[in-house]
């Protein structure tokens, strides 16, 4: 119920509003629950009538009680009164009454969705909110890439933090347990390109070519490429899984009310394991596709074991291996911070964590492409 500033709660059982004082403030009192919602609502059209002729100030001090109902209302009453173009504001709330007004707060209303353009307009238009968002997602990997580094450097001054069985585990399941089908899949890729190249280079009887081709094609760029897609495809999808599960079981912020950092317990050991395993899947895979294209030569080419491995000896050295491995933990360090981008941002819904699983790996994917151009691009400007 509604009192006057300065009245006597108890002298008006029953009583709705009395005139308000000279500055305005409208005092509150008795319970505002489900139980009393005549009452409550009678109360509150007296509110907003009294808000059309200027700005209204409520006392909620003497309020027993307020319940969901009741705090709805007054938020209720308090849009109607701003969309008529005055104000309400709350006085004397206890800290519990502020928590229940702040809960169930109404909504802004929608914005109107915005006028539709032409197709030319609308592509520039899509096009640049793709790009404004592109832009938010690198500054925002790039302040994820540097809380990584710091959470690294923390466990390098104290290793006592470090947690070796969770690296240990994580190079298992990226590594161990991923050899069989990037040796599987390296081994036929590598046999396809002989085979696509010898049919290609006997028209000009080069045939025995194939051998450079295979060596360096795979060595340089298609070993460790393949070998990344694969490996963001299977262990990032499976990080981003991860720490999505946890988010939406609020066990990342067990760990930050534990007083431990989820960077260090989570994100660093899956990051290293990655960035070892992935040069050790990267020089198995190549192994395997130069066993495939071996063979394929074999069948197809009419070269002997010997053949191919003198050829191979002399198109390639080292330092075409080392392309390769190089590029490995770049690639290895893109996969896992945006596995780990993704799966902080996963809301409290299955949905939102398979959007999310499916846009870690379409970006790790896309930016382990353009990484490896780049590095195309930096070694031959350095003609290495």
């Amino acid at each position: 119920m509604l009192l006057s500033e300065g009245s006597v709660p108890g002298a008006l059982a029953g009583a709705a509003l009395r005139d308000r004082s000279a500055d305005g403030r409208l005092a509150l009192d008795g319970r505002w629950t489900a139980d009393q919602a005549p009452t409550v609502e009678a109360a509150a059209a007296r509110i907003a009538a009294a808000g059309r002729t200027g700005p209204v100030a409520v006392d909620l001090s003497r309020i027993e009680r307020l319940d969901t109902l009741g705090a709805w209302v007054l938020e209720r009453t308090r849009a109607e009164i701003e969309q008529a173009g005055s104000a309400l504001t709350y006085l004397g709330a206890r800290p519990e009454h502020r928590i229940l007004l702040g809960e169930v707060r109404l909504r802004e209303p929608d914005a109107p969705p915005p006028r539709r353009h032409g197709p030319v307009v609308g592509l520039l238009d899509a096009t640049g909110r793709r790009t404004v968002q592109g832009g938010h997602e690198f500054v925002t990997a790039l302040a994820f890439l540097g809380e990584l580094i710091a959470a690294c450097g923390r466990v390098a001054l104290r290793p006592g933090t470090f947690r070796g069985n969770a690296l240990i585990n994580q190079i298992q399941q990226v590594a161990l347990n991923g050899t069989p089908i990037i040796v599987l899949i390296s081994f036929l890729v590598g046999g396809i390109v002989a085979q696509q190249g010898i049919f290609q280079l006997q028209r000009f009887g080069a045939q025995t070519f194939v051998v450079n081709l295979i060596g360096l094609l795979i060595l340089r760029e298609m070993g460790v490429l393949l070998t990344s897609i694969m490996v963001a495809g299977r262990s990032g999808s499976a990080i981003t899984a991860e720490i999505g599960s946890m988010r939406m079981r609020e066990e990342v912020d067990a760990l930050r009310v534990m007083g431990l950092d989820p960077v260090e317990i989570l994100i660093v050991p899956r990051v290293l394991a990655l960035m070892i395993g992935l040069p050790m899947l990267t020089l198995i895979g190549d192994l395997a596709a130069l066993a495939g294209g071996g063979l394929t030569a074999m069948l197809y080419g009419g070269l002997t074991l010997d053949q191919f491995l003198v050829r191979l000896q002399a198109a390639v050295g080292v330092h075409h291996v080392m392309v390769g491995l190089i590029k490995a933990p770049f690639m290895a360090l893109t996969i896992g911070v945006i596995a780990t981008i993704e799966g902080f941002a996963v809301e409290g819904s299955a949905e939102s964590l398979g959007r999310h699983v499916t846009a870690s790996v379409v970006k790790s994917i896309f930016m382990v492409i353009v990484l490896d151009g780049l590095f195309a691009v930096f070694f031959a400007a350095i003609d290495f």
